[in-house]
């Protein structure tokens, strides 16, 4: 009688790749850039009831930028998501789009032809990063070096006079730059290499808090340097006036902790500190305070009979949008002023897509961030998945503070809404974003199904 054998090892199952589809992405990047050609257009017809004399030209252009970019993906990103890179691509034509329409009733101030040179630099950028980065734990070793640069960058423009009640541009002749857009790439990449190297500890020592068994403090030499280096990063944004930027950076570095520690615990606290936090600044600083009481009451200066303010103008657009929207180029948004075009962009895309589009628009930003978050899921080591969820963090954090002010559910805090809105360290640094995520999520596919990880 033939025995059965006790405690066989089970047939190995064969590594299977994941699919490249390069080919994919093409597709998608041919239909965004089409797209955005078809706003282009409409815009024209709209306003002046003929095809705009540029519109070859802004469709080859974003049709080279987009093909150059595809070109490096394909070359040393293979495996990355197919999705990243067209959605970028869809955001930043349509922002492109959105300015030249307010562009057409501003002829003294037109930003289109900054904004597209601003993109290509972005695109270029994107482009040296999918070439150059090759691994992306190489900027684990430049932990330190990026807190340093990022701090030095937020320190920077509190030496130039304040642009709108804030410190945070600096302006050299005609040239004007946002630091605190860069930083928070440099911070994130810091945050996530300190939390990756002290997970362990962050996570299973420390003291426990008294009645808050579930809450434990890691030890001052773990958490000690990550804090200090949040505090002076907020400190120094706070001096700017800059409360988006630092409300921002106070929502990466709770992610990223409660990420890497696993406790919730830490989510209850940051939004305990955030609110503490936000009401000292809006009772005591008066810029902030104006912002504050806008919210409250925005439409106190149409009741004092002075004209609607810039929120209570936002409030009309969308208003005026509807469902579907008054099409592209036939909307009054411009009534805002001077930040239509940057913090307001989002109250045009409301008044002339409508919710339909605006629904489209905030999908795309969802499918951004989810990417992002699963090539942090799937990349095997600590800081990879850290990073990922850092980056994709920095978009959704955005979209909300600036849709929440525009919209007037929280209050105005001034910041640029990724791709769209009128700003070029804004569009730079978020090409910049989407390159890492790219390089990411190609080391997340890239490994075999099946494979054991290293």
């Amino acid at each position: 009688m033939t025995g059965t054998r006790v405690g066989a090892a089970p047939p190995a199952v064969p590594a299977v790749r994941v699919p490249r589809r390069r080919g994919t992405e093409l597709a998608l990047l041919v239909v965004a850039v089409l797209l955005c050609v078809y706003g282009y257009c409409a815009v024209g017809l709209a306003r002046n009831g003929t095809v705009p004399p540029g519109a070859a030209g802004y469709g080859a252009g974003l049709g080279v930028l987009a093909l150059l970019a595809h070109l490096a993906v394909r070359l040393r990103a293979p495996y990355a998501d197919p999705l990243l890179l067209p959605i970028a691509v869809l955001l930043n034509g349509l922002g492109l789009v959105l300015i030249y329409r307010l562009d057409l009733q501003t002829p003294h101030d037109e930003a289109a032809p900054a904004q597209l040179v601003w993109s290509t630099v972005g695109v270029a950028l994107f482009i040296a990063a999918v070439l150059a980065l090759r691994d992306h734990r190489v900027l684990q070793r430049y932990a330190y070096v990026s807190v340093v640069t990022a701090l030095l960058l937020m320190i920077v423009p509190i030496f130039f006079p304040a642009v709108n009640g804030a410190r945070i541009w600096i302006r050299l002749g005609g040239l004007s730059i946002q630091p605190g857009e860069f930083a928070k790439v440099l911070l994130a990449v810091f945050f996530a290499s300190h939390l990756a190297a002290n997970r362990n500890a962050l996570a299973l020592t420390g003291r426990t808090l008294w009645r808050f068994r579930r809450l434990q403090l890691p030890t001052g030499r773990v958490l000690g340097p990550i804090v200090t280096i949040w505090l002076l990063s907020v400190g120094v944004l706070v001096l700017e006036r800059d409360l988006g930027t630092s409300l921002l950076f106070f929502g990466l570095f709770v992610i990223l902790l409660y990420v890497a520690t696993g406790r919730i615990g830490w989510i209850a606290v940051g939004l305990l500190l955030a609110a503490l936090g936000a009401f000292a600044v809006g009772s005591l600083e008066p810029h902030v305070h104006s912002r504050v009481q806008d919210w409250l009451h925005p439409f106190a200066s149409i009741d004092a009979g002075e004209g609607p303010n810039q929120l209570a103008q936002s409030l009309f657009a969308f208003a005026a949008g509807g469902m579907l929207g008054t099409g592209l180029g036939l909307g009054h948004s411009i009534l805002i002023g001077f930040a239509a075009k940057s913090d307001f962009i989002l109250a045009t895309a409301g008044e002339e897509l409508g919710l339909a589009g605006l629904c489209a628009i905030f999908l795309l930003y969802a499918l951004l961030v989810e990417r992002g978050f699963r090539a942090g899921l799937v990349v095997r080591d600590p800081f990879g998945r850290l990073l990922a969820i850092g980056l994709a963090s920095i978009i959704a954090l955005q979209v909300f503070v600036i849709a929440g002010g525009v919209m007037g559910l929280i209050p105005l805090t001034g910041m640029a809404m990724p791709f769209l809105a009128q700003g070029g360290s804004s569009v730079v640094t978020n090409w910049i974003i989407v390159a890492l995520l790219i390089r990411l999520s190609d080391s997340a596919r890239a490994q075999p199904v099946g494979e054991a990880a290293p």
